[in-house]
C-alpha cells in the first residue's frame, strides 16, 4: 500500500466507527434511561462481564465507573463459576456484553445472576438474543458492519459498546451530582489530581504582603514593585481591598511627564481589579490570569480582606495548569 492508501484507509475505518456511534445515537431511547436508573438505584456494585475483546472493553467500562463514584468490578464470566461468583450480591446489578448476545461462557453466569435476583443490562448487538431476551434492560449496540474488511474482527462494534458505557457512566455521575471534588478525590496521584485538589492558599503569597495605605504616595509604591514582583495592593486598615498597582501602571504613568514621586495612589490604583478567593481551585487562578492577560492577581478570604497575592509563574510552575 502506498502512504495515501494507508491514509484513505484509516480516514475510512474512523468514518465506519464515526457513523455508527452516530446511528446509535439516533435510536437512543427510554432503555437508555431505565439502565442509568437501575445503575442510580443500585446499592451494591455494578458488575461487568464480557468475553474476549468485550470482556476488554467491559474492564474499561468498570474502571469509568469507579472512578466516577460507582463502585463497579469486573467478573470474568468463566472464572464465575469456578469461585468468583462470591464476590455478587443481592445488592448489585450487572451489565453483559455480547456482540452477539449468544456468548456460550456468558449463559453460566446469566442463570446465577438471576438466582441471586441480580438484574442484568445487555449491550449487544443482537437485541433479540438470548441475552438481550432475558435482561432487564437491553442496550442495542447493532452495527452495520466491523472496519474489519473481512467485517470479523471486533472493531466498530466494540468502539461502539465503549462510548454506551461512557454515555451511562457520564449520565450516571451527573444523576448522582459528582463534582469536580469528588473526581479529584479518587484521583489524587499525578497532573490531573494536583491541578484538581491545589488550591489558590497552596500556591499564593502569604508574608510580609506589598499592601500599602491610601495615604501612599507612588514613590512608595515604585519601591514595592520593584520588591514584590510588579504589584502592588491598597488597601485600609482593616486590609479591604481599595485598588492595584501594576507595573504597567507605572509605566503609562512616567510615559505623561508628570512628577511620578509625589502622585497619590489612589490616583493611580485600579479600583476594580480582577480577584481570586483563597479557596478557589489553583487552575481557576490560571483561568482568570490567562483570560484577562495578568500576571498576578490579589488573594481575598470570605470577608473580602486581603490575605494573599498569587502569581502566574508559581500557580504554573506548582502544576495547576
Amino acid at each position: 500500500m502506498t502512504p495515501e492508501q494507508m491514509i484513505a484507509r484509516g480516514r475510512q475505518v474512523l468514518h465506519l466507527e464515526r457513523d455508527a456511534i452516530g446511528v446509535a445515537s439516533d435510536r437512543l431511547g427510554a432503555a437508555f434511561a431505565d439502565a442509568v436508573r437501575l445503575l442510580h438505584a443500585c446499592t451494591g456494585r455494578v458488575i461487568v462481564a464480557g468475553v474476549g475483546k468485550s470482556g476488554l472493553i467491559g474492564r474499561k467500562i468498570a474502571a469509568t465507573l469507579t472512578s466516577t463514584g460507582t463502585p463497579a468490578t469486573f467478573l470474568h464470566p468463566t472464572e464465575s463459576v469456578h469461585g468468583d461468583l462470591g464476590i455478587v450480591g443481592a445488592h448489585d446489578v450487572a451489565i453483559l456484553l455480547s456482540k452477539s448476545g449468544e456468548t456460550v461462557e456468558l449463559l453460566p453466569l446469566m442463570e446465577q445472576l438471576a438466582r441471586l435476583g441480580v438484574p442484568t443490562i445487555a449491550i449487544t448487538g443482537q437485541a433479540d438474543s438470548m441475552l438481550g431476551r432475558q435482561a432487564r434492560v437491553t442496550l442495542d449496540a447493532a452495527v452495520r458492519e466491523e472496519a474489519c474488511p473481512h467485517d470479523l474482527a471486533p472493531t466498530t462494534s466494540t468502539t461502539l459498546a465503549l462510548a454506551l458505557g461512557d454515555a451511562l457512566a457520564v449520565v450516571l455521575l451527573e444523576a448522582k451530582g459528582f463534582r469536580r471534588e469528588d473526581f479529584a478525590r479518587f484521583h489524587p496521584g499525578g497532573a490531573l489530581g494536583r491541578r484538581l485538589l491545589l488550591r489558590v492558599r497552596d500556591v499564593m503569597l502569604a508574608d510580609d504582603l506589598p499592601i500599602l495605605p491610601p495615604t501612599a504616595t507612588m514613590r512608595e509604591a515604585v519601591v514595592e514593585l520593584a520588591k514584590r514582583r510588579g504589584i502592588c495592593l491598597v488597601g485600609d486598615a482593616a486590609h479591604q481591598l481599595l485598588g492595584v498597582i501594576t507595573t504597567g501602571d507605572l509605566t503609562r504613568l512616567m510615559e505623561s511627564g508628570r512628577d511620578v514621586f509625589r502622585i497619590p495612589v489612589v490616583e493611580v490604583m485600579h479600583r476594580t481589579p480582577k480577584v481570586i478567593e483563597v479557596d478557589a481551585l489553583a487552575s481557576a487562578a490560571v483561568h482568570l490570569m490567562e483570560t484577562k492577560g495578568v500576571v498576578a492577581v490579589p488573594v481575598l478570604d470570605a470577608d473580602r480582606r486581603i490575605v494573599g497575592v498569587v502569581h502566574l509563574h508559581d500557580l504554573l510552575r506548582a502544576g495547576a495548569a
